[in-house]
């Protein structure tokens, strides 16, 4: 899949400058059309958010981190919220009765079945959004079926994930301290390997906005 570049259009010069950015099917451009609101909590967040070396870069988190929790509780002052997604899909087989056969009533067979559930970070209006720092890259997988699964249900408009480089943000943590090995490892959420699910057509139809926190956003 080509990836398109309407953000170039659709955000703000000053909140351009400070993320890498990328997208399908112009999602930029849908999210500020359709979800006005959220696309304007979305700059807000990202305009206020700046990357502090001593604490982001060199300081290893948890289960979230604190660059995490930080950009989750931005979002939800402004009223997003956590939420699961949780798909059932029920059939129901009528077999009509033969009376040749001595049958008088319908024999109805029901089948139901769920799909696992998603944890999405932040839900708004008809946006989902994910903040993906340095985790398990399987997470990214998560994610994106996940906007697949509400898009397709008629749940979301769009969708939104704000991660980060790894090249630069891992030179940056050399050269505050050689002995660190902070973002040593390639198998995370990073924005590389974001690029690849979004390319061979993980998302959909679903639009997905990227942000990638780097260098810049500090």
């Amino acid at each position: 899949m080509d990836l398109s570049t309407s953000y170039d259009t659709g955000v703000p010069a000053d909140v351009l400058a400070r993320y890498d950015w990328r997208e399908t099917r112009n999602a930029a451009s849908i999210l500020r059309h359709t979800n006005a609101a959220e696309f304007d909590d979305l700059l807000t967040v990202l305009r206020q958010f700046r990357l502090d070396a001593a604490t982001d870069i060199l300081v290893a988190g948890g289960n979230e981190s604190k660059t995490a929790s930080r950009l989750n509780k931005a979002f939800r002052v402004l009223g997003w919220r956590e939420a699961i997604y949780l798909m059932q899909l029920s059939s129901e087989l009528t077999l009509l009765p033969f009376a040749p056969a001595g049958e008088t009533k319908p024999d109805r067979r029901v089948s139901e079945v769920a799909s696992p559930s998603y944890r999405i970070d932040n839900v708004k209006g008809r946006v989902a959004l994910d903040v993906e720092w340095h985790a398990k890259d399987g997470n990214l997988d998560r994610d994106i079926a996940a906007y697949r699964a509400l898009y397709e249900a008629g749940i979301v408009d769009g969708a939104v994930m704000v991660t980060m480089t790894r090249a630069d943000l891992r030179a940056m943590a050399i050269a505050l301290d050689p002995e660190t090995k902070k973002f040593g490892t390639a198998t995370t959420t990073n924005l590389i390997n974001t690029i690849s699910r979004l390319t061979r057509g993980d998302g959909g139809g679903c639009p997905i906005l990227v942000a990638s926190i780097c260098s810049r956003t500090v």
